[in-house]
């Protein structure tokens, strides 16, 4: 219910979460210590609609989500599995007719854990929250809905929520056998500066969100 509340604000007056998309999967990844992805499952049985927005089934988010996420983390080549489990909490896909006043935008709210898989523990003790919107661009000003495809909008968000989940792994060093980052003075919100595919390669308790910088435009 938090994420419906929180994507039903944003979706109608452009407030919270920005996304980046313009794709880096064909650079090196950032150093993530002994990581290999293991187990990756995304799940939808507590997935809730915004009302604005197109229809998208479990399935379909499912098969999206679990894509974005091998092609960002298959590309880690560590010496342990470690498993992604991922909750999808709430979406807006931005339909087409909807005024221009409202100027409606795609967001993804969801919750992440991550496993040991040897050990068969959570790294994190506490579901890992995650909103991403797309972001402000020729093809979306008017509303994403008048110009791309439920699919395209799927594909753009899952992408931008992988990125997500990737930075947030890289806070944390140590669970991947790396020194711990330096602590900073105060709470300070994670942003990232990423970027989603043209043509890309080969449930748990609340926690704060991730704050993500939006960049360019996906394209085709």
């Amino acid at each position: 219910m938090r994420f419906l509340r929180a994507a039903c604000l944003l979706l109608g007056v452009g407030l919270g979460l920005m996304a980046c998309q313009t794709n880096d999967l064909a650079e090196p990844p950032a150093p993530l210590g002994d990581f290999a992805l293991g187990h990756n499952i995304v799940v939808t049985s507590n997935m809730q609609k915004v009302a604005i927005s197109r229809n998208a089934s479990g399935e379909d988010w499912e098969a999206a989500l679990e894509k974005a996420i091998d092609q960002r983390f298959g590309r880690y080549q560590g010496e342990k599995l470690y498993n992604i489990g991922v909750s999808i909490d709430a979406f807006a896909l931005a339909p087409p007719g909807v005024p221009l006043v409202l100027n409606p935008k795609s967001a993804l709210g969801i919750t992440v854990t991550i496993w040991d898989d040897a050990a068969q523990k959570k790294l994190n003790e506490e579901g890992k929250q995650i909103i991403v919107m797309e972001k402000m661009s020729g093809e979306t000003v008017l509303g994403s809905g008048l110009t791309q495809s439920a699919a395209k909008q799927m594909e753009i968000l899952s992408y931008n929520a992988a990125k997500a989940i990737e930075g947030w792994l890289l806070e944390n060093p140590e669970w991947f056998g790396l020194p711990p980052k330096a602590e900073t003075t105060g709470p300070a919100p994670t942003t990232f500066g990423a970027t989603a595919p043209s043509a890309a390669p080969a449930a748990a308790t609340a926690a704060a969100p991730i704050t993500v910088e939006p960049v360019t435009t996906l394209t085709e």
